[in-house]
């Protein structure tokens, strides 16, 4: 594979070499002449141009670079920023165009040489400031002198003062003194003004942003100008700018902010204000002082209440059971009930004095009679005890009942009050939510407050700058070398322009590779052109064309091992194509091998064969198709030996129909016995028909075209020629082959140089094989 490449390299540059190279005056003169021409560009009419650089640091929290906790607590507007977006911010047309603003770009100063303009940024002494750059009129030139002492400007014979706004044919402006002239001018001065949308295209276009890497966030900001003080001010101006929006959009947004958060403290205020005013309404419209404590206090109300109820009602128990025992008790005595929960002293004690009384009843009884007075007392005091104890009851129970209907009520009332303190407290939580909800959002806004009066505290920068905008010390453009190389390459270029060009719009036969690519026929010689005066001959003296035609000899199979008399029919597509040349040529070149070859001049309308061997006068074809004569008569000799020629005879206008006549089966058969070979030269068979009729006598035929004469219209037709399909093992010579290049008389280096044979001559030898 990679010898195949090599060798093909090798063609194509042995190619392109054979092509070019006769042409080398040429190129050398082009080369001459770039040479000269970038030399007076790079001296005369090229503008140095300065390669201006600075590099910032852009915070971006997503490559490590954040903000100090410190600065974070004090600035709550810090920007995350995004390198690759603050990169298009820089570039922007906004921003460029403040910058153009500053340092009024729109009208440029320039010093006016020969052939070119020198810009005038740290010459001029005065600049320009536009009231309104959009509208002033775009101008070239402007000219002007300035008068120092005075401080006056003079344009157009009028003179205007600095600092001060004028109104000038080219719109109203003030001239301002230059602060950055750092020399004095050496030729005249102009200014032009320009539309601020074409500056801002032309610095956008010349500046280039380029973060350092991917996980760095310093951005190097390039920029060339012709002026290398220019670029440094733009470049800082465009850092400044940009510094300065940054720092204008957070002051922006903290004023809103702030303005908006003011609002807010006043609306939440009174939204909170009346909360409160709600909030004591409801506690004095509804009893309320501490839910928590006031439901703790009637639930052990109630507990209470219960409690005493059991209690009365234990107590009110005891004293039906004491009731009923006393109102049931005979005097007998028996167990008393008990009076546990009683409070009452007295009642307990008038039971144990019934009790006693009843026991000394029961004692006396069994020692004495029924009538004993101490009986009878005991009796009867019993009897009183009683109704005491009745009455102490009743009495009690009243107290008791009455007691229970107070406790009940209270009881009832302090479960009403229970069941509504769950909505009490809902209702009063709802408030007590909605209050410290406007509470906190109004302490919010007090801290966001704070925050945002603390934004307006100097921070830093959300950029750092690393270097300064500084400009390269030699011009960056036009670069020498590279110009020279361009200049080399254009005229190498145009040279190949100008040849292929002039050789493409030819419409003239020019290559080889032209036959070879429009048909299959052979090509079996390339025949170098010749001059005019020696072109025709009776016998060839170069010996460059003896040589030749001995290789087309050979090439066409004439000097095979076995020898095979050959009939070779000659001609070509339209006249001029050198048909007679080849065979008059080829004729002498067969003869001198010592073999014997009749030339037959079959152009009866143009007998070139015929005058060339001055033969004009004698008996030829015609007379023999005519006429009653043998072909030995048409037969003349020549001072080549074993060159016979058979002259045209005379012209007798269209001779198709002689040829059809039969006799020319008698003439070739008579031509094949006493020759080894015989050579026809037919009229061009694009015209004439006469070389159709001949092909059949003939078992080979030659094709002539001529290098810059034959169109390549009828090449391209070749294939589709009925005239050619016909004829008998067809072979093309290529003749008059030209030297390439600019001097003439030398061979080697043709147009059909370097297209090998071999596949034509194979293909013709395999054919006649």
């Amino acid at each position: 594979m990679t010898d195949n490449t090599t060798t093909q390299e090798e063609g194509l540059f042995d190619s392109l070499a054979h092509k070019y190279v006769p042409y080398w005056p040429l190129f050398l003169l082009l080369f001459l002449l770039a040479m000269a021409g970038a030399w007076s560009y790079l001296h005369y009419l090229a503008v140095p141009t300065y390669e201006t650089s600075a590099t910032i640091i852009i915070k971006d929290e997503k490559k490590g670079v954040d903000e100090s906790r410190m600065t974070q607590s004090i600035d709550a507007f810090t920007s995350n920023n995004i390198v690759e977006n603050e990169i298009k911010v820089i570039q922007s047309r906004a921003l460029t165009r403040q910058v153009i603003d500053d340092l009024y770009l729109y009208a440029p100063f320039y010093e006016e040489d020969k052939f070119k303009a020198i810009p005038a940024y740290s010459t001029s002494p005065i600049k320009v400031k536009l009231k309104i750059p959009e509208q002033a009129k775009e101008v070239e030139k402007v000219y002007f002198t300035f008068d120092k002492k005075a401080r006056q400007v003079k344009i157009d014979g009028k003179k205007y003062a600095l600092n001060t706004w004028s109104e000038t044919p080219y719109g109203e402006m003030m001239f301002l003194p230059n602060d950055n002239q750092t020399d004095q001018p050496s030729l005249p001065l102009y200014f032009s003004i320009v539309h601020p949308k074409k500056v801002t295209d032309g610095i956008i276009g010349s500046l280039s942003i380029q973060a350092e890497n991917k996980l760095s966030t310093a951005v190097n900001l390039n920029f060339t100008d012709a002026s290398p003080a220019r670029g440094e001010d733009i470049l800082n101006k465009l850092i400044e700018e940009y510094n300065q929006v940054a720092i204008d959009k957070r002051n922006d947004l903290a004023a809103k902010t702030l303005d908006y958060v003011n609002n807010r403290i006043l609306l939440v205020g009174k939204e909170l204000k009346e909360l409160e005013n709600q909030m004591v309404q409801y506690k004095s419209s509804r009893g309320v002082v501490d839910l928590s404590e006031q439901g703790k206090m009637y639930l052990s109300n109630v507990g209470e209440s219960d409690r005493n109820l059991s209690d009365i009602n234990l107590q009110l128990a005891i004293l039906s059971e004491v009731e009923q025992y006393v109102m049931l008790k005979s005097n007998s005595a028996g167990m008393a009930p008990s009076t546990l929960g009683i409070k009452d002293p007295g009642l307990t004690q008038l039971l144990q004095k019934l009790y006693d009384s009843e026991m000394e009843y029961q004692r006396l009884k069994g020692t004495t009679a029924e009538n004993n007075p101490m009986l009878l007392a005991v009796v009867s005091e019993i009897d009183q005890i009683r109704p005491s104890i009745l009455d102490n009851i009743r009495s009690q129970r009243s107290a008791l009942q009455a007691s229970r209907a107070s406790m009940a009520s209270n009881s009832s009332r302090y479960n009403s009050q229970l069941s509504t303190i769950p909505r009490k407290e809902r209702e009063l939580l709802e408030i007590s939510r909605q209050q410290a909800t406007k509470n906190d959002a109004y302490n919010f806004l007090l801290q966001k407050r704070e925050e945002t009066v603390l934004s307006y505290a100097p921070t830093d920068e959300d950029t750092r700058i690393v270097d300064m905008a500084e400009s390269s010390l030699y011009p960056v453009a036009p670069k020498s070398l590279y110009i020279y190389l361009i200049a080399a390459v254009l005229s190498c270029v145009m040279g190949v322009v100008l040849i292929s060009g002039r050789e493409m719009m030819n419409g003239k036969l020019l290559f080889l590779s032209e036959i070879l690519s429009n048909t299959d026929i052979p090509v079996v010689a390339e025949l170098q052109y010749t001059k005019t005066k020696d072109k025709l001959h009776q016998r060839p003296t170069d010996g460059f064309v003896i040589e030749e035609f001995r290789h087309m000899r050979a090439t066409i199979g004439l000097f095979g091992r076995t020898f095979v008399k050959k009939k070779i029919m000659i001609t070509s597509s339209i006249a001029g194509e050198g048909k007679t040349y080849v065979s008059t040529n080829l004729a002498h070149s067969l003869a001198s091998s010592g073999r014997k070859v009749a030339l037959l001049d079959f152009d009866l309308r143009n007998p070139s064969t015929t005058r060339l061997f001055n033969l004009t006068n004698y008996k030829g074809i015609t007379e023999y198709l005519m006429e009653d004569i043998e072909p030995y008569q048409i037969i003349n000799t020549t001072e080549s030996e074993n060159l016979y020629v058979v002259p045209a005879g005379v012209f007798v206008g269209d001779s198709t129909e002689l040829l059809l006549n039969g006799k020319l089966e008698d003439l070739f058969a008579y031509l094949e016995n006493e020759f080894d070979y015989i050579l026809v030269d037919t009229a061009p068979a694009d015209i004439i028909s006469g070389a159709s009729v001949l092909t059949e006598f003939c078992n080979m035929t030659l094709l002539i075209m001529r290098h810059g004469y034959t169109p390549k219209a009828l090449v391209k037709r070749l294939p589709k020629n009925n005239k050619f399909k016909f004829m008998n093992n067809m072979a093309i010579v290529f003749n008059g082959v030209k030297p390439r290049g600019l001097f003439k008389g030398h061979h080697g280096i043709e147009y059909g140089y370097g297209y090998e044979l071999n596949y034509g001559n194979n293909a013709y030898l395999a054919k006649n094989t």
